[in-house]
């Protein structure tokens, strides 16, 4: 399977256990390891790391303030074809304004109604594009991803109902807001990994600085929690001046002793919110050097920022760090895979049963996992039995990774969805080795492509709301 960097997956939809909903006892986990490889095609391997921009406001925020009484509803503004009307701005206001108000010190009203405006606008032009472009998720990867979030929970599905329904989030509301975040998740992916060119002489780079010279960085290994208030390009000094203040508000909160995760997801505008802010546990050269110069000092458990870049105003919290060098020892995986691509003949759902039939047969003796994979898989192992070799950490999207990192060897998963489709994982073998120069030069690929991938992110960002057609009608009030 080819190489493909964006890490965003299923772990990631525990974003949608809201801040109410986690008085009621739900919490979403962090940095969760989802996966399959990663590539501009089906397949499971490649680079993975959470990253990326501006997001609407969490799914469960938005519908538990769903029942907020209503006044009669208008059009505040005109995306492309589809409305934004005042009882949307009006429901994540009314989120927005009790997490504000909870830090002391709220901005004005009328630029957080400003800021809830530009989100809905933001997430309407990226639901259009995933709608032209064919997006779409099924029931089943929504069930899949219920289930994922009350696993992480520890409760049942029907207790997780039962807590969110205490803050006004009905089953269906759930489902629905599941749907639209990964949506947006699937397009982002989509449209993001495409931009990205990592060449032979960008690894050369990267590996004669880390073998060169940069001190005690090269050797240093971090997980930061990050929250990024976005500054829209050309803002006037007010606006940029009341991002700041948001930021330094979140910072202060943070150092208080507030939980960094819910922050996260309830104020950032990068995609990460959706694991609770965590970039997952990696190489300091993967990080923005403007993050590293902050972080790299700090001790486990510091806050850094607010701190300056083009896209806005960050805030870091530093969750993990390690001292690692390129001989460290590695755990590769050594697993096999069958993958089923749904279409219009087959369903998700069918091609979850389909995969929960050949594990039962398996399990049973019945059939053969190569065997059935040769004969069924639509992936490019498929010859080889659906063997994937050897492959270090970071090398499938978190979803798949995650799930092998689940078994045992030996072990067989649950039908798993990604981007790729759907799929049934073998794990044969584990072992701690040091990397191969050429293993070494994928881990430098991977690091490479994870910085530019913050970069294409960002740009993209931009460039959809620039091409959009807003037209802005009566105000929201």
């Amino acid at each position: 399977m080819n190489h493909r960097v964006l890490a965003l997956g299923l772990a990631c939809l525990t974003t949608f256990v809201s801040a109410g909903a986690s008085a009621q006892g739900l919490r979403a986990p962090g940095a969760a390891k989802p996966g399959v490889a990663r590539a501009p095609a089906a397949s499971a391997k490649a680079p993975a790391r959470t990253a990326t921009a501006a997001a609407a406001t969490a799914a469960a925020a938005t519908a538990a303030s769903a029942p907020a009484t209503r006044q009669a509803d208008y059009i505040v503004a005109v995306v492309n074809a589809d409305p934004v009307t005042n009882n949307e701005v009006q429901a994540r206001l009314a989120r927005a304004t009790e997490q504000l108000a909870a830090q002391g010190n709220p901005p004005p009203r009328e630029l957080l109604l400003r800021e809830v405006l530009e989100r809905l606008i933001l997430e309407k032009i990226q639901l259009q594009q995933a709608t032209e472009g064919g997006i779409r998720v099924d029931d089943y990867a929504i069930t899949q991803a219920e289930l994922a979030v009350a696993r992480q929970n520890s409760v049942s599905v029907a207790e997780m109902h039962q807590r969110l329904n205490a803050d006004g989030i009905t089953p269906a509301q759930f489902r629905e807001d599941l749907r639209r975040q990964l949506t947006l998740q699937r397009l982002r992916e989509r449209e993001v990994e495409a931009r990205v060119r990592v060449s032979e002489q960008d690894v050369d780079i990267y590996l004669r600085q880390a073998q060169s010279g940069t001190g005690d960085v090269a050797a240093l290994e971090l997980n930061l929690g990050h929250v990024l208030v976005a500054v829209p390009e050309n803002a006037d000094a007010a606006t940029v001046a009341e991002r700041q203040a948001r930021a330094q508000a979140v910072a202060e909160q943070a150092r208080a002793g507030q939980d960094f995760a819910a922050l996260a997801r309830e104020f950032s505008d990068a995609p990460e919110r959706a694991s609770g802010g965590l970039l997952g546990m990696r190489p300091a050269e993967r990080y923005p050097e403007l993050f590293v110069a902050a972080t790299a000092a700090l001790p486990v458990g510091a806050v850094a920022g607010p701190l300056r870049s083009g896209a806005g105003f960050h805030v870091l919290k530093v969750v993990e760090k390690d001292s690692i060098s390129t001989a460290a020892l590695v755990t590769q995986s050594h697993a096999r895979h069958i993958l089923l691509l749904p279409n219009a003949q087959l369903t998700e759902a069918a091609a979850a049963a389909r995969l929960a039939d050949y594990r039962r047969r398996i399990l049973a003796g019945q059939a053969d996992f190569a065997a059935l994979a040769r004969e069924h898989s639509k992936d490019g192992s498929a010859k080889q039995g659906g063997d994937l070799g050897w492959s270090t950490p970071g090398r499938y999207v978190p979803e798949f990774e995650a799930a092998m990192d689940a078994l045992q060897p030996g072990d067989i998963s649950e039908p798993l969805v990604s981007r790729f489709g759907v799929h049934l994982i073998q794990l044969m073998e584990r072992r701690q080795v040091r990397p191969s120069a050429r293993e070494q030069r994928d881990m430098a690929r991977d690091a490479v492509r994870a910085k530019k991938l913050d970069e294409a992110y960002t740009q993209w960002g931009q460039e959809l709301r620039a091409r959009a057609y807003v037209e802005y009608r009566e105000p929201p009030q």
